[in-house]
This record gives C-alpha cells, sequence and structure tokens, in this order.
C-alpha cells in the first residue's frame, strides 16, 4: 500500500503513460526524417521501442542480453552477454571483489550459448536482428539503472554499423545519464533524478511483462510491417 510520502516518488500513472511523457521529450521530426530502427534493449523495453517506433514511423526489433553474476553474490550483476557476443563489465565492482576476467569472459561464453540463443528463438524465432549499418539508432528501456544493459546494447549496435545512436528512457539516475550521455548522440529522458531506487517506486500501477505481452507486441508490430507494405504496393 502507499503512503503520502511514497507518492512524492511517482512520476508515472503507467506504461501508457510513462510512453506518452517519453515520446513528447523526443526530436520526433530528426527521428522521422531519418527513418529509425527503434530497439528495446530489454523485455519492458519492448513496449518503449513499439511506441517510439509507431510515433517516428520506424522500425522495431529487440536487442537479447544477460546479466554476469557474481560468483560469491548472484544476485550482483559484474557484467553482461549481448546477442552479438559483446561484453561490458562492472570494472570497479570486479575488482573490489577480486573477479578475473577470465572467469567473466567463461561466464559470457556459457550464458550466451545457454541463455541468450534461447532468447533469440523465443522472441525472434531465430531470426538474426533487423540490419543496423548506416541507420540512426534509439535504444529504448523501461529504465537505466547501472547502466550495464545499455552500455552492452551500444557496444552491439556499434559494431554492427549504426551511425548515429540515440538512448529513450523514461526515467533515470543523473549521473548515468551523465555517463551515457558522453558514449552516444543523444539521450532522452523526461525525467533525471537523484538517488534512482527502483523502477516500481515511480509508477503509480506497475506490473511486470509477460512473455505474452511480449509477443502480442511483436505480432503487432508485424502486422503493421506487412500492411504497410501492402499499402505501398497498391499506391
Amino acid at each position: 500500500m502507499q503512503t503520502d510520502s511514497d507518492l512524492n516518488t511517482i512520476y508515472f500513472e503507467d506504461r501508457e503513460d510513462a510512453a506518452e511523457q517519453l515520446i513528447r521529450s523526443l526530436p520526433l521530426e530528426l527521428f522521422a526524417d531519418n527513418e529509425p530502427v527503434v530497439i528495446g534493449v530489454s523485455e519492458g523495453g519492448v513496449f518503449f521501442a513499439d511506441k517510439i517506433a509507431q510515433a517516428v514511423k520506424g522500425q522495431m526489433d529487440i536487442l537479447l542480453t544477460e546479466a554476469i553474476l557474481a560468483p560469491n553474490n548472484p544476485e550482483l550483476s559484474i557484467a553482461m552477454v549481448s546477442e552479438t557476443e559483446e561484453v561490458v563489465m562492472h570494472k570497479a565492482l570486479i575488482d573490489s571483489f577480486a573477479i578475473s576476467e577470465d572467469y567473466v569472459y567463461g561466464e559470457a561464453q556459457r550464458k550466451y550459448e545457454e541463455e541468450v540463443l534461447s532468447y533469440v528463438y523465443k522472441y525472434r524465432k531465430g531470426k538474426e536482428i533487423l540490419p543496423l549499418a548506416g541507420k540512426y539508432v534509439v535504444l529504448a528501456d523501461e529504465c537505466v539503472e547501472t547502466g550495464l544493459t545499455m552500455m552492452v546494447a551500444l557496444k552491439s549496435v556499434i559494431a554492427r554499423g549504426a551511425k548515429d545512436i540515440y538512448i529513450a528512457t523514461p526515467i533515470l539516475d543523473r549521473t548515468v545519464y551523465r555517463n551515457l550521455l558522453s558514449v552516444c548522440d543523444g539521450v532522452f529522458c523526461p525525467h533525471k533524478i537523484d538517488d534512482y531506487i527502483s523502477i516500481e517506486y515511480y509508477y503509480k500501477n506497475f506490473e511486470q511483462l509477460r512473455f505474452e505481452d511480449i509477443t502480442d507486441i511483436t505480432s503487432r508490430y508485424e502486422r503493421r510491417v506487412i500492411k504497410q507494405k501492402d499499402h505501398d504496393k497498391k499506391v
């Protein structure tokens, strides 16, 4: 149950409200003129990627990643691996816990083979991510906490030849915002806050998205693409 003090942290009624606020922060004309690919970098990010893709008439996809956990703390993410086999490490955590890079790369290979590839089949039926060479790319997520997921997403789309890379999220920590701004072409976020806690603190109504919710979003997107292709053939 939310108290009066909890209400001070609420920025969004629900995901629809968060998406509307996020889209208002975007330079829609820039993206609409450059046929962007909008990529959800998490399951929750797919919701926002779909809304942005509709607003800018862009393509939409999902980038699959998996966390690499500390050997002495199964709840602590120390690195991320993506479906393009890029790895990003949280160097400060790795050094503070004296974790070897060999452990990180070994776990990255295991996670890629055992989990990430299964996600590719689960969410994209084994198909590769959309071509990104020379493209404007918008990386979308429902929030950015440590920045590890977003950094591995950045590294992955750079490796695939993206031309300009932007980040879009409804809420993130101000320090993370500054860090991300230094490594991409722009970060769009209606709420940059200090001392980020956890995403559910900032929504009046927040529910985790299920696999069925994600597949509904991607199926609707695919139907829109087919409809647009049919329309273009008739014109």
